[in-house]
């Protein structure tokens, strides 16, 4: 049995959404920029996406702008509004979390470099931003970025708490959501975001795809130069094909999203009471009270197993069972992950950590299948 529990990754690609792209990587191949008919059909296709998008997370068409990836957009709401709102009124004060998604965390990085008085706030044992750290740190703040789901340990932050700070500092407050779109319900104007962003191949959509949710007025200048597409502020010819398959995942979803929040739940549910009955004392749960059930982040205590990173996922794989580690891999090198450190594991721990995250193609014999994998595997690990 082949059994991929790595959907917090990506995810496959669901045939109807595949239906949907097939014609626009085929007649209707026109560019959307060109004024003839086999542009202007191309141009009403995403506008009407556009609008599907915006009514999801009840925004407007006009504050939607699709990009490459959730890392662009990521990239340009926190690169062009902290430099534009710098220009402006000269704040330059940022502040996010410790255990964020590297493309925000880098993006922070090349902000600091630039002069930006950059802020990292810590993590709580359960994954949560440390929010009395946030509050003293949040004064005179430009933006402030929290994400809302963690893509590492699942776990998940308090927007509402978030908004209030950024309220009470007039800083802008922009949330990553690549791992809640399309897995919790999100209104924009309940959140009280300035801008929030989203990937289309976390949801059965296309790679290649991406989506910025920027609220109108907010300042922000384009990333990429050289065209008037989306609005001026993103250059480039639009990825069509991967548009349109975002909208109709988007619709897919609109139709399920609380069957498969409670699906995802019963899956979690089930491969946690499965490791509890392999070892209770060794294995540790980590955000437990906190998470999305889509993911499931799990340690293996150090005191109890020889913990191997690489060896570990080698197993795992040899046996059929796709998951993610508690170690990034950057340039073929495994090191500890960030977010794993951040709520108080060691280097040990981080190296018996693994992410599973479920999506709906996802069966019960799956997950039971999985934890007969991991009981063998825990025997051969154990000290």
């Amino acid at each position: 049995m082949k059994v991929y529990l790595d959907n917090a990754a990506t995810t496959p690609v669901h045939p109807k959404v595949l239906e949907k792209m097939l014609p626009f990587l085929k007649e209707s191949f026109g560019n959307p920029s060109s004024i003839h008919s086999f542009g202007r059909s191309v141009r009403v296709a995403i506008e009407e996406a556009r609008e599907n998008v915006a009514d999801f997370i009840n925004a407007d068409a006009s504050e939607i702008y699709f990009t490459s990836s959730g890392t662009e957009a990521l990239n340009f709401a926190i690169l062009g509004m902290s430099r534009t709102i710098r220009d402006e009124n000269g704040k330059s004060k940022i502040v996010t979390g410790a255990n964020e998604h590297y493309a925000v965390i880098e993006s922070f990085k090349a902000l600091d470099k630039e002069g930006f008085d950059t802020h990292f706030i810590d993590s709580k044992y359960n994954g949560e931003i440390d929010y009395d750290e946030l509050k003293e740190n949040s004064e005179g703040a430009a933006l402030i970025s929290v994400m809302h789901v963690n893509n590492v340990l699942g776990s998940i932050n308090n927007l509402s708490s978030v908004r209030k700070l950024a309220g009470e500092s007039n800083a802008f407050f922009h949330t990553d959501a690549v791992q809640s779109f399309g897995k919790i319900k999100i209104d924009v104007n309940e959140i009280g975001c300035h801008a929030l962003c989203a990937s289309g191949h976390k949801l059965n959509g296309p790679k290649g795809i991406g989506m910025a949710y920027i609220k109108s007025e907010t300042p922000i200048a384009p990333m990429m130069l050289g065209g008037s597409q989306e609005r001026s502020r993103r250059g480039g010819t639009e990825n069509v094909a991967g548009i349109i398959g975002f909208s109709e995942a988007v619709n897919l979803i609109r139709e399920n999203i609380d069957y498969k929040f409670d699906y995802a739940s019963k899956l979690k549910n089930r491969l946690i009471t499965g490791l509890r009955s392999i070892d209770k004392a060794g294995i540790i749960i980590n955000c437990l009270d906190n998470s999305t059930p889509h993911i499931c982040s799990v340690t293996l205590s150090e005191e109890y197993y020889n913990n191997d990173a690489e060896a570990m996922l080698m197993y795992l794989d040899i046996n059929g069972v796709a998951v993610s580690g508690g170690a990034a891999c950057t340039s073929g090198t495994l090191k500890p992950s960030h977010a794993v450190l951040a709520i108080g594991h060691s280097k040990n721990n981080a190296a018996g950590t693994f992410r599973f995250s479920f999506g709906a193609q996802n069966r019960d014999e799956e997950i039971d299948y999985t934890l007969e994998v991991l009981k063998k595997m825990t025997d051969k690990f154990r000290k």
